[in-house]
């Protein structure tokens, strides 16, 4: 093999972009001329380096280095020891030009995956059996989960990363475009003048992220989602700031405190320690009683969102619920309900107690798989472009 990168290598190269872009990493076409230039200056036999070299130039996003490492591994296992360098798919040579393998149409990019005796080669078979997977635990119901595929989500929900729609704060940060005249500056910089307005000073207000609040039912119908969910409250409470974190049962206890430990195992743990009515009965209406009481005006004041997970399945006060979160959605910025039943197509929201709060939520949605968790994500990232009392069915 030469220095030079082409025929197949360029082929197989253009291929790998199109698999990372179906793993939803942002790789653009100038990355991949990049990429295919620095192989020039690079010895193709020293599989890490190229494999580094990709790392630098078509990955952006911290989160998307797992998937990258993985999509590579796979698509270019015909890599081995005693070849010392990179695969090359088995097919002859195109009379193309190389310049227009991005144009091949798709029956075109299925024969070129073939090898001479017709079958798929084996890193193309592996990569779309990887990508398949993917797609089966993201789509798949975290009830029916085996405890391998159980690991496997929660490796893959500790490293998305979330984000917070921001707000404006109330204070005021200098800014060197035109915004809103900062007279105390202003007139600061130009002591130096005689006090003349000869320089101008401007500030705009700051962004924040808006405080997030998560009340998470652990009762004994919830038995098959708390644990994971659990899991996505810790990782929330680790990527973002000001989270406070609530369960409840037949009573309210505050976690935020657990999920802080910088181990989630041992988190988890504490968290399952200091619950005394895991498991037992739902009584919504009492424990947001108690959150408004004790919590609400000190975590509510500054714009708060709220996510109440929970079946809706509740035993108490039909009458105390209607109450309280009436109260509760008056409070905070938006009342987000999140249902894992509410993943089934026949799913009818006609427990007494999600029928008498689901009037009083901004949005109601599943959260009963991993897509509906990156959905969720998104919802949070546009809160100001939603219009609220969404419901979505996974």
């Amino acid at each position: 093999m030469t220095q030079n990168p082409g025929g197949h290598l360029l082929r197989n190269i253009v291929l790998f972009g199109r698999l990372l872009r179906s793993l939803e990493i942002d790789v653009t076409p100038p990355q991949i001329v990049d990429f295919v230039g620095c192989l020039d200056h690079l010895d193709l036999r020293q599989r890490q380096d190229v494999k580094n070299a990709g790392r630098s130039l078509l990955v952006s996003r911290p989160e998307h280095l797992y998937l990258y490492d993985r999509a590579f591994d796979l698509f270019w296992q015909a890599w081995t020891e005693d070849e010392q360098e990179l695969p090359t798919l088995a097919g002859p040579q195109p009379e193309s030009d190389p310049a227009s393998e991005e144009e091949l149409s798709p029956d075109r990019r299925i024969s070129d995956n073939q090898s001479l005796e017709g079958e798929p080669s084996a890193s193309h078979t592996a990569a779309d059996h990887a990508y398949s997977a993917h797609e089966v635990l993201r789509s798949k119901d975290f009830a029916k989960l085996t405890p391998e595929e159980m690991a496997e989500v929660r490796r893959m929900i500790h490293t998305t990363a979330w984000e917070l729609e921001r707000c404006r704060a109330r204070r005021k940060a200098p800014t060197p475009r035109r915004h809103a005249l900062d007279m105390r500056r202003t007139l600061r910089q130009n002591l130096r003048y005689g006090c003349e307005p000869l320089t101008l000073a401007w500030r705009r207000p700051k962004l924040k992220r808006r405080p997030l609040v998560v009340i998470c039912d652990v009762s004994g119908s919830m038995e098959h989602y708390s644990r994971l969910l659990l899991k996505f409250i810790y990782v929330l409470g680790n990527c973002l700031d000001r989270v406070e974190a609530f369960v409840f049962s037949t009573r309210l206890t505050r976690i935020t405190r657990q999920i802080q430990c910088g181990d989630v195992d041992a988190s988890l743990d504490q968290v399952a320690v200091s619950i005394q009515d895991w498991g037992s009965g739902t009584r919504l209406g009492e424990a947001l009683k108690t959150f408004n009481y004790e919590w609400g005006r000190r975590l509510l004041r500054r714009g708060a969102v709220v996510l109440l997970v929970s079946d809706g399945l509740d035993r108490g006060d039909v009458d105390l619920l209607e109450r309280e979160i009436k109260r509760l959605q008056l409070c905070c910025h938006r009342l987000i309900w999140l249902n894992p039943l509410l993943g089934s197509t026949d799913y009818r929201p006609i427990a007494r107690g999600m029928r008498t709060a689901l009037p009083y939520v901004d949005d109601f949605l599943p959260v009963h798989n991993l897509a509906s968790l990156e959905h969720l994500g998104r919802v949070l990232e546009r809160l100001g472009s939603n219009p609220g009392s969404a419901i979505l069915r996974g």
